[in-house]
């Protein structure tokens, strides 16, 4: 076994240990003003010598920790959803501002939701520190430039009636921190996700999402970790705002959006099990709701036309749970 490694005894005392290491860390990490993002911890000393095992189970136990982490962000994380929520309700748009390694994982979430909420796309937009060029080169240089974000928040032409969550480990990242700082001013509500207590980025949001995921396995390298903290929490997010706005009944999504042949299969199947009747009715259904599944749903269910589907949807502000109560107390 690997000295300082994961395994070592010294390392294997209980929660009690860990919990007076972590404390050890934060107080030195407070005393020398190293963000807690960047601290090296001991434990991985001598890690280029370890097996290619302990390596693998040491980045294991730093996943599983940064995860953990996003327990206490829960109360945060459920304000941020609706408040996303509460942007799309009135007619403005969810935005999400991040640079660097956030902002792919940022731009991952944001073009899932219209795929798997039926979300329209315009609804959701994406500030990124370099735009679109990131994703055939991924250069550092532009999350520096804050101004360039100022402008980028400008042109997008965010408002009051906006959400923008913003994402950055450190949360002192200048592009991501300059976005939400013109997000803000504009009338935006902001929600700001970070790793470090007390950054600009938590310390200047409406709703601070604080992701305590600790000492990376490779010191600094964010994208470990820190990343798979940020990952979770937007999905969290993005999956509360998709049922709170309707499109989630029992646990089925009933504004995927069916464009190619698994998706039509899978919401055939969502149509026959919500409505209760055999995949062929339920195929009909889709068929004459031209693959919109929660039309199709009323459909299947008794619905006499697809007008009166839709009219029992628009009553009902698009909650099937709702719609299907309104069809079942009309026949």
């Amino acid at each position: 076994m690997p000295t300082g490694g994961l395994h070592d005894e010294g390392l294997q005392n209980g929660i009690e240990g860990e919990t007076l290491r972590w404390l050890g860390l934060q107080r030195a990490a407070a005393m020398n003003a190293v963000p807690a993002t960047e601290i090296a911890d001991a434990r991985y000393a001598g890690l280029d010598r370890w097996a290619d095992e302990d390596v693998l189970a040491a980045l294991l136990d730093g996943q599983r920790r940064a995860l953990d982490s996003v327990q206490a962000a829960i109360p945060a994380l459920a304000l941020a959803a609706n408040a996303a929520a509460d942007a799309l309700r009135s007619g403005g748009r969810l935005v999400y501002i991040a640079a660097g390694s956030p902002a792919l994982l940022a731009m991952t979430d944001a073009l899932e939701i219209p795929q798997t909420y039926g979300v329209a796309r315009e609804k959701i937009v994406l500030v990124l520190a370099g735009g679109d060029a990131l994703i055939r080169e991924f250069a550092g240089g532009p999350e520096d430039d804050a101004e360039q974000a100022r402008a980028d928040v400008a042109t997008t032409a965010i408002g009051p009636n906006d959400c923008a969550i913003c994402v950055s480990a450190s949360g002192t990242t200048p592009y991501t921190v300059g976005g939400l700082r013109a997000a803000r001013a504009a009338g935006a509500k902001t929600v700001g996700i970070a790793g470090n207590a007390g950054a600009p980025l938590l310390s200047e949001a409406d709703i601070a999402v604080h992701l305590d995921s600790g000492p990376e396995v490779i010191s600094g390298s964010t994208r470990l970790g820190a990343g798979t903290a940020q990952k979770a929490a937007l999905n969290m997010i993005s999956t509360l705002l998709g049922i709170r706005l309707g499109h989630v009944h029992d646990n089925y999504m009933v504004n995927v959006t069916a464009d190619n042949a698994k998706l039509v299969k899978r919401a055939t199947g969502i149509v026959s099990r919500v409505a209760g009747c055999d995949a062929e009715r339920a195929g009909r259904a889709m068929q004459a709701a031209n693959n919109s599944v929660k039309p199709a749903i009323l459909l299947a269910a008794g619905a006499r036309n697809l007008p009166e589907a839709e009219a029992l949807l628009d009553a009902s502000g698009g909650v099937v749970r709702t719609a299907l109560e309104r069809l079942s107390g009309s026949t």
